[in-house]
């Protein structure tokens, strides 16, 4: 599965070159040009990475960035502020809340490009690795096979992406909402009960015998993959 990454920016050929870049790096990208909306969007979706403007309408990229650091739930989704504030105080104001990185306007595509792997790799190495594991159980992305204490699984291609996004963020509570958008796509008609129903065949298919459960509901919010 592809990292995600979510851009807040107001000047469209900016958001235009940098999904075109993005895009060519097979990167799923999602775009904002309003503070509030790029909030709400970003709490929704749950991005592997926020590509950030300082200047943005109705809410400020710090503001945003305040925010989400702020919340339980997308305190770990790595942040890097692009913007034409490049006085020293703005970004060690930044770095203060809780920005990883801050790259000043205009930048240069490739080293933009640099810094996300450089980003992704060190806080969020399950996103990027082709061969994750958690507890006994491990995944290899290149081959699409799943193991659990050394032994093969057979996952259907739902599953295997179920698996494969829950295993970015091990722990992390997902409600229905998300994992539909993040797993079958935006604009894709799935009632909740469908997801209901791939998450009753992954956990039967995982639990296997003498081993203990690995994905775990949480009434009333939804699913997580724990020990």
């Amino acid at each position: 599965m592809s990292s995600h990454i979510f851009i807040v920016e107001d000047e469209p050929s900016i958001v235009s070159v940098l999904k075109y870049n993005l895009e060519k790096e097979n990167y799923k990208v999602s775009v904002s040009d309003d503070g509030e909306e790029a909030l709400k969007l970003i709490k929704e979706k749950n991005p592997d990475l926020v590509l950030m403007d300082w200047m943005m309408p109705n809410l400020s990229g710090v503001e945003i960035l305040r925010n989400l650091k702020k919340d339980n739930l997308c305190k770990d989704i790595p942040i890097i502020m692009l913007t034409a504030k490049g006085e020293e105080e703005d970004k060690l104001r930044a770095f203060d809340i809780g920005a990883d990185d801050y790259i000043t306007k205009p930048f240069n595509q490739k080293e933009l490009i640099a810094r996300i792997k450089t980003v992704l790799r060190r806080l969020k190495p399950l996103v990027s690795s082709d061969i994750v594991e958690f507890s006994d159980l491990k995944i290899d992305r290149i081959s699409k096979k799943v193991y659990r204490n050394k032994k093969e699984i057979k996952l259907g291609p739902t599953e295997f992406k179920l698996l494969d996004f829950f295993i970015k963020n091990p722990k992390r509570v997902y409600t229905r909402e998300q994992l539909l958008n993040n797993v079958w796509g935006e604009n894709v008609y799935v009632e909740l009960r469908t997801i209901d129903v791939h998450i009753r065949r992954l956990r039967f298919a995982i639990n296997l015998e003498d081993s203990k459960p690995l994905i775990r509901t949480v009434r009333s919010a939804g699913y997580s993959l724990d020990t």
